[in-house]
């Protein structure tokens, strides 16, 4: 498989359109709401949070998740935007949920960790499957996006 089918190409069912619908728009709209509510969700949270810079963090995370959940949606680069999605929820797991983990418990941190796990699992999923059939690469690749 060359490098420029491992990006682009996939020959996942169909039916990968939901989970790339799902992880995508969980992203692209938690990035919206850093900038929508920086109190709660944005600079404020990352200061609470202990997260250093969080006048630079808060921002940047937000552009990635807009910028890597919309090619998610759309079916566009998605196993670059999986890999960059994948190192952000990482450090967002490793600097919120992990230190939670030692002050409440193992319960209390898996009940405030699903989400993350999830969208790290369905990344996952992405960056294996690749985009699928119903993707826009797919649209535009004469081979139906089933070079991979």
């Amino acid at each position: 498989m060359s490098s420029r089918q491992w990006h682009y190409g996939s020959r996942a069912p169909a039916a990968v359109l939901l989970m790339r619908l799902m992880v995508g728009w969980v992203f692209l709209s938690e990035g919206i709401q850093k900038f929508l509510y920086p109190a709660a969700l944005g600079v404020n949270r990352f200061e609470k949070l202990g997260i250093p810079f969080p006048a630079f963090f808060a921002p940047f995370v937000g552009v990635v998740e807009i910028v890597c959940g919309t090619p998610l949606i759309v079916g566009l680069l998605t196993r670059l935007a999986t890999i960059l999605l994948i190192i952000e929820i990482t450090v967002a797991i490793l600097t919120t949920k992990i230190p939670m983990l030692a002050k409440s418990g193992f319960w209390a941190m898996m009940h405030e960790a699903r989400t993350d796990y999830c969208m790290l699992l369905g990344l996952i999923f992405l960056l294996i499957t690749g985009a699928g059939r119903l993707s826009l690469y797919a649209r535009f690749d004469d081979t139906g996006g089933a070079r991979a």
